[in-house]
């Protein structure tokens, strides 16, 4: 069910897509249920027949309640389990994991420590429920120890999703792992040994679309030293347009830009300041942009800490404006991520340019209309069909494509992805200036174009909800900004209760 998947996730990806799963339903104690399950019939290929020892050395986290659920399973099968808790039940942080412990913590032998290796060298099998996903390196502590207890015991060992040290030197090398769900991607710094990987329930709406566990993917400060981390986000537009570029940067403030530098045409750039203060307006040229205004505009990127640049919205289409994009995207291409909105599509390297260096990513943000006019893709249909030739234009073109519609379909070539979290009312004018001054903000910020437009759409979606039920088909794009903040505060208060 993953086939449409063509690389392994991050942890971060996989704990937004368990927590997808259970906005769709699914509970986390089925999830449990299913992990510890297909974990004890991995230990039964590398078992004696029972009833033969196995070990369990377990920790604190989801994946210690895998560990534990699993044991189990192994002893309903007439195997002995022993477990080694090497954190104090207290620390338990799920009910879903406490549950797997209690469970069984009256029905084989539980020791509160860290196992001495001569304990582990006779078992014909040890499973590894330390750390799995969201592991960081060094390990340190009781884990460290319990590591290398393990390894002195030179016992076999089965890990549960990743080794225990992934990405430490000192870290545990298996025989086996079984990776749950989807192989991931922290299996290629470590030495695994042979992989499995299981299905446990995820349904793939949990990763194809969008949802609340996507706000894992945002960012918080961490205190006032952390100032600068939130980055700087240039938009580039307005001329005949002044409205639009205001929105992407307002948007882009509200979304947790530390700054949002505007560079308009001075005869658009008063209007643009005169809709806040909050917005640093930079004058450049006349009434539009001209290919004259491009070695300033440059000049003055290059002169201030830049972390993403928002261009095309409110710039018109002036053969001499597209010129002036165009030459601005070329220059700008691989040395700052970009998202490219409205009058900027057009202005885009085309497929002739696939030479021109892409490290930075470019997120193009078109409306069906635009995506039929620029891109050449079908405006309709099924939306697995527009998945995929979105894939391809992706891919041709060598960026990021995110199609506004209903629904909202996103792709790097590689992943697709679709956003239905919205409302009607808000097809009004100046909200997809708004998602791209969020999107713009979030790779500001330093997140990737693939969450970046993830966390975007669904988040720019749920504010639009949240407006909707205050303004009705009354909604403008100014309400849809207010909503983002509450939205935010909401989101992550679900996915992370104790932020």
């Amino acid at each position: 069910m993953w086939a449409s998947l063509r690389r392994p996730l991050s942890s971060e990806e996989m704990a937004v897509v368990e927590q997808n799963a259970v906005a769709l339903g699914v509970s986390l104690d089925a999830l449990m249920e299913n992990a510890g399950r297909a974990v004890a019939e991995e230990a039964t290929r590398h078992l004696p027949s029972a009833p033969a020892r196995v070990g369990v050395v377990a920790s604190a986290g989801n994946n210690g309640g895998d560990g534990t659920c699993a044991a189990f399973y192994l002893q309903q099968w007439g195997y002995s389990p022993e477990i080694w808790m090497v954190r104090p039940p207290s620390e338990i942080r799920s009910r879903a994991a406490r549950r797997c412990f209690e469970r069984v913590q009256h029905r084989c032998p539980v020791h509160l420590r860290v196992p001495r290796p001569e304990e582990l060298s006779s078992l014909p099998l040890v499973l590894d429920a330390l750390l799995g996903t969201g592991q960081s390196a060094p390990m340190k502590g009781v884990i460290r120890e319990a590591v290398r207890s393990i390894a002195e015991s030179r016992a076999p060992v089965l890990s549960i999703d990743l080794p225990t040290g992934v990405l430490d030197p000192e870290g545990l090398h298996p025989s086996w792992t079984v990776t749950l769900t989807t192989p991931k991607e922290d299996l290629a710094h470590g030495v695994p040994g042979e992989v499995t990987t299981r299905d446990i329930g995820i349904p793939p709406e949990a990763w194809r679309r969008t949802g609340p566990g996507d706000f894992l993917f945002f960012r918080p400060p961490t205190g006032r030293t952390d100032r600068g981390r939130s980055g700087r986000l240039v938009v580039i537009g307005g001329g005949p347009y002044a409205g639009a570029p205001a929105l992407a940067g307002l948007a882009a403030l509200r979304s947790g830009a530390e700054r949002a530098t505007i560079l308009a045409p001075a005869g658009a750039a008063e209007r643009i300041q005169s809709f806040s203060p909050n917005l640093i307006v930079r004058a450049f040229g006349i009434e539009r942009f001209r290919p004259t205004d491009v070695p300033e505009i440059l000049s003055f990127l290059h002169a201030m800490p830049v972390r993403a640049v928002v261009l095309g919205m409110g710039a018109g289409v002036h053969p001499e404006t597209t010129e002036a994009l165009h030459t601005l995207e070329r220059e700008l291409l691989g040395k700052v991520p970009m998202v490219v909105d409205a009058d900027g599509l057009v202005a885009l390297p085309g497929p002739a340019d696939r030479t021109l260096e892409r490290s930075a990513p470019v997120l193009a943000t078109p409306n069906t209309g635009e995506f039929e006019r620029v891109f050449h893709g079908p405006g309709g249909g099924d939306p697995a069909e527009r998945g995929r030739a979105i894939a391809r234009i992706a891919t041709e073109r060598r960026l990021f494509l995110l199609v506004k519609g209903e629904p909202d379909i996103g792709s790097d070539g590689e992943t697709v992805f679709e956003n239905a979290h919205h409302h009607p009312a808000m097809t009004v004018g100046g909200v997809g200036d708004v998602l791209a001054g969020v999107i713009g903000s979030l790779l500001a910020q330093g997140l990737g174009a693939l969450a970046a437009a993830r966390l975007g759409t669904y988040w720019t979606g749920d504010a639009g909800q949240r407006a909707a039920a205050r303004h009705s088909f009354g909604l403008v794009a100014t309400d849809v900004i207010d909503a983002l903040p509450s939205a935010l505060t909401a989101g992550l208060e679900r996915v992370r209760p104790s932020a």
